[in-house]
């Protein structure tokens, strides 16, 4: 019954983290189509309601059963979400279903519950539906990414952040295959931090980029941050050690203040930026994902 349980548990979980994730990135794909490649930005809309869907009933089946450092993390919803959702819907025109983060708010958890057979049975299919739809996703990534390379698409989106953000779609599938099989999370934590440690740093290189050129002192902090975290990523492919870690949990947590900030910033129409409100509160929320593990 135990491992029942924790298949229920840590698969929600997973997907209330990263359905969400690709629900964004189907938003950001869409918004940064031109009108040529409608069928591209039709497409990504398809993949942004399909993952709302997944995570409505995500949510509804963990709620009262996820554990509370994860509600509490700020990796599902953070205090700028509502209103970044708000704005970036205004200011691109793509529905986003906002009734998704108000239930977030209201999750519950920490409950004892019984793992019964017809809670698994849902608990698989939602695993199941959320594979086939990733396998999809990324090969619209893929395809885009593909004919970005060849010149035959303009996209807003920079090629590092279509391989990014393929990069995230294939860590979700892999977790997904691996509860599909029965088993937990494989990942030590040397890939773990060799996977966020190139998110983070790649994340300091998108904001750097897409800030105002103006923004001068904001460029420089995020330079910083991004030669800091090559700095580790390089450092935790060669060991595996408590030192290693402290110092990628020190960087998460001052990146992670840097993006909270910006989040406010953005959402106040106080930094020159090119970057979504949405786009500012899912960083976010990713280092808060990330800083969780390597407290975990």
């Amino acid at each position: 019954m135990e491992d029942r349980e924790n298949f229920v548990i840590s698969s929600l979980e997973l997907n209330l983290f990263f359905a969400r994730i690709m629900k964004e990135h189907a938003l950001f794909l869409k918004a940064g189509f031109t009108p040529v490649d409608s069928e591209f930005a039709g497409k990504a809309e398809f993949y942004k309601q399909q993952f709302e869907r997944i995570l409505r009933r995500a949510i509804e089946l963990g709620n009262g059963i996820i554990d509370r450092e994860v509600q509490s993390s700020g990796e599902l919803v953070t205090e700028f979400t509502d209103m970044a959702e708000k704005q970036t819907q205004r200011f691109t025109g793509i529905v986003i279903d906002r009734e998704i983060t108000k239930m977030e708010q209201q999750l519950r958890c920490g409950r004892p519950f019984r793992a019964e057979r017809e809670l698994c049975r849902r608990v698989e299919e939602l695993n199941r539906d959320a594979l086939r739809l990733v396998n999809g996703l990324i090969e619209l990534k893929e395809l885009s990414l593909k004919r970005v390379l060849n010149c035959r698409m303009f996209t807003m989106n920079y090629p590092l952040l279509l391989e990014h953000i393929i990069r995230e779609a294939k860590l979700y599938r892999t977790f997904l295959c691996s509860a599909e099989q029965g088993g937990a999370d494989t990942q030590t934590m040397r890939e773990t931090e060799a996977f966020w440690n190139r998110i983070m740093m790649e994340h300091a290189l998108f904001i750097r980029g897409l800030l105002d050129p103006t923004e001068e002192e904001l460029i420089k902090v995020s330079d910083g941050f991004a030669k800091n975290f090559e700095a580790l990523l390089d450092r935790s492919r060669e060991r595996n050690d408590a030192a290693i870690r402290e110092d990628s949990l020190a960087a998460a947590k001052k990146i992670r203040d840097f993006k909270a900030a910006g989040a406010e910033g953005i959402e106040n129409c106080k930094i020159r930026s090119v970057i979504l409100p949405l786009l500012a509160d899912h960083v976010l929320r990713e280092v808060n994902h990330y800083i969780r593990l390597l407290e975990k």
